[in-house]
């Protein structure tokens, strides 16, 4: 019922925002006389902010379609190299890529596409040989492509190791950071010829026990039974995935935005005084930013279930208890992965320490192949996009991959 609620108040706002979209059209076209009265712009403003907020959003592109490299515009080729029923591997080639390290960004599986990571791609292009994780939508994964769970989350980033080739490097964002160390842990333990030279983790969960946040107190003052009773539905027929057990991603949308919820009507308050201003570069800035916040997918029950079980509830890897596949997943196996933790000095979603927790954790590896860098007045979001991340914690990212064999 939750699905069906939420899809017939979509279908509500749908018409809404275009009602409203074609009232400012109307009110700031040059031909309409009442444009020209004093309450016109803020009234066709109003509207415009509305028709935005309500508008329905399906899976963005990343639209990189050229980069710089060594003062060179050259053209970048967004390729799908590998599929697999729940996610596919993307390569972004340029011609400057033949000797660039390559760099497999691991993209959150979190109620957010890939494309969230834009800025991170973007602006890692110019120096390496880009590839990203694209999680599917669980909504459009038809039972017959069967379960997804933190175990075929680790065997995705594994196969695509192995597909990508020896000597490359990971970038973890947030989330991921849990799977990609213990992928990492596997391959170090097995000796595999395609483990990463680096790993860096960027805002990850990695110990919760660490500074809790308001995402950590909620998952560990519930009972497991909880999540499965009241944030898990059924995928509606009219979708792929129809009778698939889901996490959808409204929810986490929700969710997240209701932990900032002052911040959020603060730029839509924002984002309205730049249009009646006139301000049309500024309040397209704010669109870009929402129109990818709001844009959300479903994760499979299985995965999301498991995640809050083994991560934010039991603290299984810190505590040397993971398994995959029956297998131990011994963070003290890896022996030669050089491990960089960045953590933001704001971040409400993973604490400072808990992401800091896996150089502790790589018992075995040399000192000098771990990094810790804290930065400064940044949130979670501004880890991996915005000018902080292109001017501050990007060049520590690239140097680290430099000086561990990139």
């Amino acid at each position: 019922m939750l699905y069906h609620a939420f899809e017939m108040q979509k279908s509500w706002l749908a018409g809404a925002s275009a009602l409203a979209t074609a009232g400012a059209q109307v009110m700031q076209h040059p031909a309409n006389p009442l444009g020209y009265f004093g309450g016109s712009p803020m009234f066709a403003s109003a509207l415009e902010v509305f028709a935005h907020a309500a508008a329905p959003r399906g899976k963005p592109g990343f639209d990189l379609y050229e980069t710089t490299v060594e003062g060179e515009t050259v053209r970048v080729t967004e390729v799908v190299e590998a599929r697999k029923p729940f996610g596919q591997l993307k390569h972004f080639k340029h011609k400057g890529t033949k000797d660039a390290p390559k760099l497999l960004i691991v993209a959150p599986m979190s109620g957010h596409y890939a494309t969230l990571l834009r800025g991170t791609v973007e602006r890692m292009l110019p120096g390496h040989d880009v590839w990203i994780t694209d999680w599917r939508d669980a909504r459009n994964a038809p039972l017959s492509a069967g379960k997804f769970d933190l175990d075929d989350y680790v065997d995705y980033l594994i196969s695509w190791l192995e597909h990508i080739g020896p000597g490359a490097h990971m970038l973890a964002v947030c989330q991921p950071s849990v799977p990609s160390l213990a992928a990492a842990a596997v391959m170090a333990a097995n000796k595999h010829k395609c483990r990463p030279k680096t790993l860096t983790m960027m805002g990850g969960p990695i110990d919760t026990r660490k500074a809790p946040t308001a995402v950590n107190e909620h998952a560990m003052t519930r009972p497991h039974a909880w999540f499965q009773e009241n944030v898990i539905v059924t995928v509606p027929a009219w979708y792929p995935g129809a009778g698939r057990r889901v996490y959808p991603g409204f929810l986490q949308l929700a969710g997240f935005m209701s932990m900032n919820l002052g911040n959020h009507m603060m730029s839509h308050w924002e984002m309205f005084k730049h249009l009646v201003d006139g301000d049309g570069e500024s309040a397209d800035k704010t669109k870009e930013f929402y129109d990818e916040y709001r844009s959300v997918c479903d994760m499979t029950a299985e995965f999301y279930l498991q995640t809050v079980d083994v991560v934010f509830q039991r603290h299984l890897l810190p505590k040397g208890e993971m398994l995959h596949r029956g297998q131990l997943v011994d963070i003290g196996a890896i022996e030669d992965i050089a491990i960089l933790a960045i953590e933001g000095e704001r971040d409400d979603i993973s604490g400072i320490g808990q992401t800091k927790a896996a150089l502790t954790l790589a018992k075995a590896l040399p000192a000098e192949k771990k990094k810790y860098l804290m930065a400064k007045a940044v949130g979670h979001y501004g880890i991996f996009n915005g000018r902080k991340w292109r001017e501050e914690i990007a060049p520590v990212v690239e140097q680290w991959i430099r000086s561990n064999g990139g």
